[in-house]
């Protein structure tokens, strides 16, 4: 299993979620999760349900800008399939297709996701019927967006049960950066840190699964870590 490509794989899905909404407040007022107005996408279980303030089935908690779950309910919801509560069989003899699905090997990998209001705001400030995304820009370019991705799972090794953990933080590229080769660096040239879809640089990773000999940071951007300054 690539825990980058299931990293990657998240990251493509939130940048391209979608949620509907009916009548919404004019563009100078916002629409809040307590208005019970944005709902699901079509296509998804939920469709037609409001997202409503705290967790839903799946794990999101979009008032608090965060996932926790199993890495397969990230997706399961979008695919217009229920919630996987951890038992195989049951789950397979209600929705079989499931077992065909390409995130249905990862279903045992648990996920905390957290992001800030310019990645995916609780909110439609702009009047479009839907949560906001990088409000206030044209792009997630100098929005400030960020996002964190905790992942954890555990696979056997002969008799030995191995344990790994993978952690990273990732930022909307500032303004004044420049992407090259892949990379992107700050205005005065320092590298900020890999590319990734585009308007996305990661900033830090760090991955342990001792049994393969990986333990601490992958990556630490050279300019700076933190969420802040960017």
């Amino acid at each position: 299993m690539s825990k980058k490509f299931l990293f990657v794989a998240i990251l493509c899905l939130i940048a391209a979620a979608v949620f509907t909404g009916g009548s919404v407040s004019a563009a100078s007022s916002c629409t809040t999760l307590k208005d019970e107005v944005i709902t699901y996408s079509p296509g998804h279980y939920l469709y037609g349900d409001p997202i409503l303030p705290g967790y839903d089935a799946f794990g999101y908690n979009y008032q608090a800008y965060l996932f926790k779950g199993s890495y397969a309910n990230i997706y399961l919801g979008r695919d217009g399939l229920p919630p996987y509560a951890g038992d195989d069989a049951a789950y397979l003899d209600a929705n079989p297709s499931a077992e065909w699905k390409w995130y249905w090997p990862y279903r045992t990998t648990r996920v905390l996701m957290k992001w800030n209001d310019a990645w995916l705001s609780n909110k439609d400030c702009d009047g479009n019927g839907t949560l906001d995304r990088h409000y206030g820009y044209p792009s997630y370019i100098g929005s400030g967006a960020w996002e964190t991705n905790h992942m954890l799972d555990s696979y056997l090794d002969g008799d030995l049960t191995c344990n790994w953990v993978y952690f990273t933080k990732i930022i909307a590229a500032p303004a004044d950066a420049t992407a090259s080769g892949g990379t992107w660096y700050a205005a005065d040239g320092t590298e900020i840190g890999p590319s990734i879809w585009g308007e996305f640089a990661t900033i830090q990773s760090v991955y342990n699964d001792p049994c393969a000999g990986f333990t601490g940071i992958e990556y630490l951007s050279p300019d700076h870590a933190g969420f802040g300054g960017w």
